[in-house]
């Protein structure tokens, strides 16, 4: 894992994302990511929208993880049967066809297993690099189509897709990789029941560590400054 954050100023700054760019971290020491929030039972991750961009992070443990789908994807905590889970997401929240459909879809995803006892999802801490598991862009369609558009730059056919859509839970979609050492980015903030807590014009675009780096690394031979985007911009009244 790369120990210094890379440096994203060119990025941001093209593409006018002003929103904190939101870190999913792993990590040992909690004092070193305070100011700190803890969820109470039921809270939803995607609920400390606001604290995040006033710099605070949510501090996540198996005592204190929120809503049940957070404990069971985050920390891997079994908070009611399988059945009844089944049912809740089929019956309850008609999120597949049938039950033998979300068993399924149930089998082949596996929860995040944490390494330490502390998960920290917050505004990024460069000096916590090292801990990052993720990196998550809140942004507008103009600017989810430019990071996509990134995603694909380097990327050659016969290499993993850059970009992905994986169904699953807000919570999910903030570490949805099967392999986290690839450049990867995924389109999140798609589940419906966490999207009350976002602005109604924001996406969520999160990238592995190694896509990071691709995206910070383009440069003025990239679409970043040719006519197309340039157009963009314009139409948008940004500056050029």
């Amino acid at each position: 894992m790369e120990k210094k954050q890379t440096d994203c100023t060119r990025l941001l700054k093209s593409i006018d994302i002003n929103l904190p760019l939101i870190g999913f971290y792993d990590a040992p020491d909690s004092k070193a990511f305070e100011p700190l929030v803890t969820p109470k039972t039921g809270d939803c991750v995607f609920s400390f929208f606001q604290e995040w961009m006033q710099g605070i992070t949510l501090h996540i443990t198996k005592e204190h993880f929120g809503c049940g789908g957070a404990g069971h994807w985050m920390c891997g905590i079994r908070v009611r049967s399988k059945d009844e889970f089944i049912q809740f997401l089929v019956e309850e929240e008609g999120l597949k066809d049938s039950p033998e459909l979300m068993a399924k879809w149930l089998d082949v995803t596996r929860p995040y297993k944490p390494r330490f006892a502390h998960l920290f999802v917050g505004p990024l801490k460069e000096d916590q690099w090292a801990w990052v598991k993720s990196l998550t862009f809140f942004v507008n369609p103009d600017q989810l189509s430019t990071l996509m558009l990134g995603a694909q730059y380097h990327s050659s056919p016969e290499d993993p897709v850059p970009v992905i859509a994986p169904f699953g839970s807000g919570c999910m979609e903030l570490l949805p990789f099967e392999d986290p050492e690839i450049p990867q980015a995924a389109i999140g903030a798609t589940d419906i029941a966490m999207r009350q807590h976002l602005p109604p014009n924001i996406l969520a675009f999160t990238v592995t560590v190694f896509m990071f780096r691709r995206l910070c690394e383009l440069d003025e031979r990239s679409f970043l400054d040719k006519a197309f985007f340039q157009r963009l911009k314009k139409a948008r009244g940004l500056h050029i």
